[in-house]
């Protein structure tokens, strides 16, 4: 058997503050998610991503602790239909309290790009083609 791709896994620290965040960005997680130790949702093609509560990864493995310093070791990017709502998306998070990490910008790839940071600190970027007219 060869082995495929298939999840995508994040340690949290508040799981219900995670969940509303990525539910911001169009992730279907069922409300009653918020207090589970563990979560996951399919994303579109099939692959899932999971969220595990320190305390679980702790039980599992109790040496574990958080990166350090001021880097990140995920990065996930959600495709925007058109640079106004890679503005407008990073507008209505920041506003509501979520940290923004670099305000959008006509990125040289010929993108419209823009960076945020997930409850935990992970990096989420919204991006979308210049050019790229919203359906």
């Amino acid at each position: 058997m060869t082995p495929r791709f298939d999840l995508i896994g994040m340690v949290v620290d508040d799981m219900a503050a995670t969940l509303a965040f990525y539910r911001r960005l169009g992730l279907s997680i069922p409300a009653d998610a918020d207090d589970q130790p563990h979560v996951e949702a399919e994303l579109p093609g099939g692959t899932r991503i999971a969220w595990d509560t320190v305390a679980t990864v702790r039980s599992f493995d109790p040496d574990w602790t958080p990166p350090q310093g001021g880097g990140h070791r995920l990065g996930l990017a959600f495709l925007c239909d058109g640079p106004g709502e890679v503005d407008a998306l990073y507008a209505e998070l920041t506003r509501d309290g979520y940290a923004g990490h670099k305000a959008p910008w006509d990125a040289p790839w010929g993108q419209r790009y823009a960076v945020l940071r997930d409850p935990d600190g992970n990096t989420v970027d919204l991006f979308a083609p210049l050019g790229a007219v919203a359906s």
